[in-house]
């Protein structure tokens, strides 16, 4: 029983942070439809996908060191709060914040289960 939670603490923030990451990377493709000349949608569509680069990097580095991954997320989370705050209603940092903070959860659990384990 000890391993298969192991199992599913390991891999849930993970899947979890793709999903993520499919899901902020769908708000990029609103560039193809500002009839822009093909390089300039080019570095649009580059610029809109640096968020998705900075969490499939961050993914890269919490997937072997947890303890970093439990902390880099929730200070996205709040980071995004705090330089888009009054831009958005209020559901919308939800939307947005509140995967990556309980991403960080997630990764802090199943940093803490590897703890407990060892």
């Amino acid at each position: 029983m000890k391993k298969e939670r192991n199992k599913f603490l390991f891999w849930i923030p993970r899947i979890i942070v793709i999903i993520y990451s499919i899901f902020i990377s769908l708000f990029a493709l609103d560039v193809f439809n500002e009839g822009r000349p093909f390089w300039e949608t080019t570095l649009a569509l580059f610029l809109h996908l640096i968020p998705t680069g900075v969490v499939l990097l961050s993914l890269m580095i919490s997937w072997k060191w947890e303890l970093i991954g439990a902390l880099l997320y929730p200070a996205m989370g709040v980071f995004y709060i705090i330089w888009a705050w009054g831009k958005f209603p209020v559901p919308t940092y939800f939307i947005l914040s509140g995967p990556v903070i309980i991403i960080g959860l997630l990764f802090f659990l199943s940093w803490n289960h590897g703890q407990r384990l060892k």
